[in-house]
């Protein structure tokens, strides 16, 4: 019989993971994320200002959007061959602050396009930097309480956004050049934060070999990973859809404007749950196997849209869909993240966590769009069974995903 012979005590001093470098990422995400909720709370009216047809703002998202998520993938497999990920990561962060701001100089829609899409490129090429340089800064024993932290300080900036448009648009008096301006006063402070908090090793760049040959080395869990997240992002719908839901459910109860505030009230309930559970979701991705804990999480999700089926929708039963809303998308993300980081060794965490934004990416824009229509079409039922059955899939797959050993490099740290 084999024996289990104790591990001998190590002398390597215990790291602290809430170091310099996670709470300047965190700050920056929710400085950041401050900045441009502003301008996105205030886009529609602001678009409306101009005499612009809703049209535009579908296509202004969309394209924004697309751009932004193949900007992750170049952005992951290019720093990847860089010593340095830390000046790629303020570049982006400054580009989005310019961008925004830059809001305040259109006069027509297709300036407020060319902002949005050069803000969100920034976005883009950001996102997996951030993530890398993250990564390294904590053991692996504690990627789920630092990737948690930064989505807590993320949503946190989200609720904190659309709040001070409110007030701004009081104290400009919806002068939407002034209001525009402040957004730099956040949004430079992101970049800041990253300039003198964030601390970053000099590091070995990968050889230099074609992107499909790098999409070809990564190892074989972490795609089966991939088609996890995609079969669950292809059914993972915007939110503001439950908005909808709740308005439209609540409306013959208590009148269209009182259902339509209930319906905000509980999206901000959502993001509040949200911020809070991520860093719950950070501490057991760290005590426990991730892609258990990310099945639940998917699991919670397939127990939110069967609910949606199946239940009545009065106001208690849509609170507790925004509950479970806001729970399993913390876990989400905050799972999706720890895992890409183990999965994938890191010296590639650029290209990895590149290629699962673009997925997440493109299962945004389809889910959103294949829920909608089939609402519309074939009603509730059909359009949340058809998610429920992709986050049911999703879930299986990623519960069979094995535990990564601990990589050789998960001490190296950033200060």
């Amino acid at each position: 019989m084999e024996m289990n012979t104790p591990t001998p005590p190590s002398n390597t001093p215990r790291r602290r993971w809430l170091n310099g470098t996670v709470l300047g990422i965190g700050l920056a995400s929710l400085l950041s994320d401050w900045s441009h909720e502003i301008a996105t709370a205030v886009m529609p009216a602001f678009l409306a200002s101009l005499g612009v047809a809703a049209a535009w703002l579908g296509l202004i998202e969309g394209v924004s959007d697309g751009l932004s998520s193949f900007a992750k993938m170049a952005s992951g497999y290019y720093t990847d061959k860089l010593p340095r990920r830390k000046p790629i990561a303020v570049a982006g962060y400054l580009v989005t602050a310019l961008g925004t701001a830059a809001f305040g100089l259109a006069t027509a829609a297709w300036h407020v396009l060319l902002a949005r899409a050069t803000a969100w490129l920034g976005r883009g090429v950001r996102t997996p930097v951030r993530k890398a340089l993250l990564a390294a800064a904590v053991t692996r024993e504690t990627y789920g309480r630092a990737f948690g932290f930064e989505r807590m300080m993320d949503t946190v900036g989200a609720i904190i956004g659309p709040a001070t448009a409110l007030v701004l648009l009081q104290w400009t008096g919806h002068h939407y050049p002034t209001l525009f301006a402040l957004t730099l006063i956040p949004g430079l402070l992101a970049v800041g934060a990253i300039v003198f908090l964030v601390r970053e090793r000099e590091r070995k760049p990968v050889p230099h070999i074609s992107f499909g040959q790098r999409l070809r080395a990564l190892p074989g869990p972490f795609r089966k990973f991939l088609v996890a997240v995609g079969l669950f992002g292809a059914g993972d719908f915007a939110h503001t859809l439950l908005i909808l839901l709740a308005a439209q459910k609540l409306a013959p109860e208590w009148g269209t404007a009182r259902a339509a505030s209930l319906a905000v009230g509980l999206y901000v309930a959502h993001n509040v749950c949200y911020a809070g559970f991520s860093m719950v979701a950070g501490v057991l991705a760290d005590r426990f196997p991730k892609p258990k804990v990310l099945a639940a999480g998917y699991g919670l999700a397939a127990g939110m849209a069967l609910l949606i089926i199946l239940a009545p929708m009065n106001l208690w039963t849509l609170g507790l869909v925004f509950l479970l809303g806001g729970i399993y998308v913390a876990i989400e993300e905050t799972l999706e993240d720890s895992l890409c980081a183990e999965l994938v060794t890191q010296e590639n965490h650029g290209m990895g966590f590149g290629v699962l934004a673009t997925v997440n990416g493109v299962g945004d824009f389809l889910s959103s769009a294949v829920v909608g229509l089939l609402w519309t079409a074939l009603g509730t039922s059909v359009a949340f069974g058809y998610s429920a059955v992709l986050f049911i899939l999703g879930a299986l797959l990623v519960y069979t995903l094995p535990t990564a050993p601990k990589p050789a490099d998960s001490t190296a740290l950033a200060g």
